[in-house]
């Protein structure tokens, strides 16, 4: 993975990240990177400075914002940054309201279903036998069990898990 700190033609920066440079480009070309404050598409690599690791004490290179200075200018303290200072997007407009979407989706599937946990595959395929009442229920299968149901034709639809629902 790369990150690359980008800039619109209105002057928005922005971190994204892609699987290479390669990506990258195709992506651009295509007019898939888009600014997520103005959604311009007209998006150029800004200059940025490689993020190297030192070696020799495992200590970082710069003193975080705001610590106090040591040496000759210890009266000198760098400034913390304004509380208004704009925000870096770590994804794109588009990418953030389709997980909005996603997680609405999942809330509302959650919310109005029975959770039956691993009775899910046979309650499913007894519901859509006539063997008992119909209503909305959510729970775990296999994967041999899902395919199996999708075969009888029993509509089956897994909820959607975003990457932060892992963590």
């Amino acid at each position: 993975m790369i990150r690359y700190t980008l800039k619109c033609d209105d002057g928005h920066e922005f971190e994204s990240w892609f699987p290479s440079s390669t990506s990258y480009d195709t992506q651009r070309a295509r007019g898939l990177v888009t600014c997520p404050t103005c959604n311009s598409a007209k998006v150029e690599k800004a200059v940025m400075a490689p993020s190297v690791a030192r070696t020799d004490k495992g200590m970082p290179d710069r003193e975080p914002v705001g610590a106090p200075a040591s040496g000759p200018d210890a009266g000198a303290a760098a400034e913390a940054p304004s509380a208004e200072a704009t925000p870096v997007a770590m994804m794109a407009r588009p990418d953030s309201e389709l997980r909005t979407l996603i997680r609405q989706l999942r809330d509302h599937i959650v919310a109005n279903s029975d959770d039956v946990g691993d009775s899910f595959a046979d309650l499913a395929r007894k519901m859509h036998d006539g063997e008992i009442e119909h209503r909305p229920i959510r729970g775990e299968a296999t994967v041999e069990e899902v395919k199996a149901l999708r075969e009888d034709e029993v509509e089956v639809f897994p909820l959607p898990v975003l990457p932060e629902d892992r963590n």
